[in-house]
């Protein structure tokens, strides 16, 4: 389980290397799935694994002009407030919780990811965030990030992108500032309560670390947006296994008894699908 844990952690720094961000979405899950961890635990040592695989990236991104460091220094240090205050406010909240609240932000992120970013044409390689805006929504996404272990790079990038006007690149590098710095916050919360074991914190590090490298080099090779959207679905898929886990047995001896209780959600979930797909491409079709 050890080679596993270490093999799915470079999954972890591929995604942060190359999309920006899913560090924490599926850290979590890997550590408490097949490092056997319980939720808080797995929690805070994703928030140490994801800081410093972050900080690790943003070397790279710094060397190529993709950062705006008041941008994001503003931006980190309102989010390390709210990740300090979610971390320690999670000892108050039982495990399953939180990781149904973890599971319920996979998919609203995976959706988003899905569905694509709009590209900001008015977008300039200068821009800043406006400091009211950049604390309120520094504050509310990094006590995402503290309390549930979660809410980095794919809420940080939109943020970045279309409040600050920066083209996708910066926001992305940018981010990276904004998510080692808030994870490190919300890692001094959970630390008042919650016990690392370090040498399995560092292992999946390095490997994390390891993953961000190749990531990076990976970028521009593959279509952005085949991974996006691949990786969209990945984190659907675990999401869902992650609030299944967490039903109780008598939801499911209720699901089996009543089918109709699952077939109308599902169909209901496929026919707006289906729906918002012919939508898109009419929106996307020439007109003449």
């Amino acid at each position: 389980m050890l080679a596993l844990t270490l093999a799915a952690a470079v999954l972890v720094g591929l995604a942060l290397g190359v999309l920006g961000g899913g560090g924490s979405i599926l850290t979590v899950p890997i550590l408490v799935f097949l490092a056997g961890l319980e939720a808080k635990a797995a929690i805070a040592m994703s928030l140490f694994v994801v800081g410093v695989t972050s900080a690790a990236g943003v070397i790279s991104h710094a060397r190529a002009g993709r950062v705006r460091w008041r941008t994001g220094l503003v931006f980190g240090a309102a989010g390390m407030a709210g990740a300090y205050g979610g971390g320690r406010l999670a000892q108050f909240i039982p495990g399953t919780w939180l990781l149904v609240g973890f599971a319920l932000m996979m998919i609203a992120t995976a959706v988003a990811m899905i569905r694509g970013r709009r590209t900001n044409t008015h977008a300039t390689t200068h821009g800043e965030l406006p400091v009211g805006r950049v604390i309120a929504e520094g504050v509310a996404v990094g006590a995402v990030t503290g309390l549930v272990g979660a809410g980095g790079g794919f809420l940080v990038v939109p943020a970045l992108a279309l409040l600050g006007g920066l083209p996708m690149s910066v926001a992305v590098g940018t981010s990276l500032v904004v998510i080692a710095m808030k994870s490190f916050a919300g890692l001094a919360g959970y630390l008042a309560t919650v016990h690392i074991d370090w040498t399995l914190a560092l292992a999946v590090t390095a490997a994390a670390v390891a993953g961000s490298l190749l990531g990076g080099r990976l970028t521009g090779r593959i279509p952005e947006h085949l991974l996006r959207k691949g990786f969209g679905w990945f984190v659907i898929v675990m999401g869902g296994f992650v609030l299944a886990q967490q039903m109780p047995v008598s939801m499911w001896h209720a699901i089996a008894a009543g089918p109709a209780i699952w077939i109308t959600p599902a169909v209901a979930a496929l026919v707006i699908s289906v729906t918002g797909v012919v939508r898109r491409r009419k929106q996307r079709s020439p007109r003449h």
